[in-house]
């Protein structure tokens, strides 16, 4: 019998915390290590869709200590100017702050058991033949039998470990946020999520386009030799007493394509919805903070041996809209699972048992959200021609309603939507099998 009696879980972000409750509460001895004290800030527009409700309905009881906000509509944009509104009968999202929101997990973890170690950051990592050895920058030694990874999108586990040496600029976005209290920045709708895809890039200001003079897309001319979006998307998220606003985009075509500093782009942003009569207020310098989020969906090992990787250190964020959170609490869910169960078989067993869980669980609706977002900005006719539609198609967007507050599952969504859009079906079945057949001709070339 494999020793899961006592685990190590680093990062005590939505994954971390979720796999160290899961853990404690099966009785495990859980060490939370996490390089910042709590409550600590976390750059995040902070918007979940209502169904982490039906998959961690505990949650929904311990809400009530801190501050959240419901929204039910969606006001929807495309790179043209397009835009569409979609209402729910009821809630459809919820809209947290991380500080408060990582701090409620952080709790919930430790009232069932786990024990939180902050100011830790580690930055070495290596495996014996019966545990994980990990050693912090102030040079702390920790070791378990397991270890669950689930700092962050530079994890330095992942990277120390061979697990994943980097994400390439393809796959990751440039998000480009600040929060900012509902005194000095509000939007006029506190009821209306707002979004836009292939967003262009105001000059802020600055007096420039915002676009490079040449790029790969461009053949140097400053045009678009084709009509393919700009890989990136916007938003305006309410909270109850502030306000998110955000611009982002794949972090490759930003540096190829946007001529513009991340903060004036962002303070550009801001401006035009202004003129626009979306938001009122200023941009608040000391509240922008640009991150990085992965965006080319999961690895296809996220965990190997001794170690399973967690959240955004695993690539578990939806590739079309970025939300991470509701997958990094299910992918450290099933972490945990996976170590419990591991106790029952062997230690070998462990990282395909947890690769296996979170492929039934959330793969395809990643491995989609991906393929539908290479799809979509490949041609901005695509994004306009799904928001001028959603209107005359009102059981589609019913569906995806029902999806976002738990009332449908991703396969049962998936089915429905594909057996009425046969283009996007067509699509999504020949880049699932592209990636199968270049994964596995990468593997035979290997051998």
């Amino acid at each position: 019998m494999p020793d899961t009696s006592n685990v190590i879980v680093v990062g005590a972000g939505p994954a971390g915390a979720t796999a160290a409750r899961t853990l404690a509460s099966a009785g495990v001895t859980v060490r939370l290590l996490d390089r910042s004290k709590f409550p600590r800030n976390k750059p995040c527009g902070g918007g979940i869709s209502l169904r982490v409700l039906k998959r961690f309905p505990y949650l929904e009881r311990e809400l009530s200590r801190i501050a959240t906000h419901t929204v039910g509509r969606l006001h929807l944009e495309g790179p043209g100017g397009e835009s569409t509104v979609i209402e729910s009968d009821g809630p459809a999202a919820l809209m947290i702050r991380r500080v408060e929101f990582d701090a409620l997990l952080v709790d919930l973890a430790r009232e069932a058991g786990a024990e939180l170690e902050g100011g830790v950051e580690i930055v070495r990592a290596s495996t014996t033949a019966s545990g994980v050895v990990l050693e912090s920058r102030d040079g702390r030694r920790f070791e378990a039998p397991i270890v669950i990874a689930a700092d962050g999108v530079h994890s330095a586990i992942a990277r120390r470990l061979g697990l994943n040496h980097g994400w390439p600029a393809t796959k990751v976005a440039l998000d480009m946020m600040e929060e900012t209290p509902r005194h000095e920045l509000r939007d006029v709708d506190p009821s209306t999520l707002w979004v836009s895809y292939g967003h262009t890039p105001e000059d802020g200001g600055t007096g420039r386009t915002g676009r490079k003079g040449g790029t790969g897309r461009t053949g140097g001319t400053g045009r678009k030799t084709r009509a393919d979006a700009d890989e990136g998307y916007a938003y305006v998220f309410p909270k109850r007493d502030h306000v998110n606003v955000g611009i982002g985009y794949v972090l490759d075509h930003y540096r190829r394509a946007i001529d513009v500093p991340p903060y004036e782009l962002q303070r550009g942003f801001v401006d035009h919805l202004r003129r626009r009569g979306v938001m009122e207020g200023e941009s608040m310098r000391a509240n922008f903070t640009p991150f990085i989020i992965p965006v080319g969906g999961p690895l296809k090992n996220p965990g190997r041996g001794r170690v399973l990787l967690a959240g955004d250190a695993g690539g578990f964020v939806n590739g079309f809209t970025a939300e991470g959170i509701y997958y990094a609490m299910v992918s450290g869910d099933l972490a945990g699972q996976a170590v419990i169960e591991t106790a029952k078989a062997t230690v070998n067993s462990l990282a395909g048992r947890y690769r296996r869980a979170v492929r039934r669980e959330i793969g395809a609706e990643l491995r989609d959200s991906v393929l539908i977002q290479r799809y979509l900005f490949a041609d901005r006719r695509r994004i306009a021609h799904v928001i001028t539609g959603a209107p005359q198609q009102p059981e589609l967007t019913r569906l995806i309603l029902d999806f976002a507050v738990g009332r449908l599952s991703y396969s049962s969504l998936r089915w429905r939507m594909l057996r009425r859009l046969p283009k996007v079906a067509l699509h999504l079945v020949w880049g699932q099998f592209k990636t199968k057949f270049l994964s596995r001709t990468a593997d035979a070339a290997r051998v």
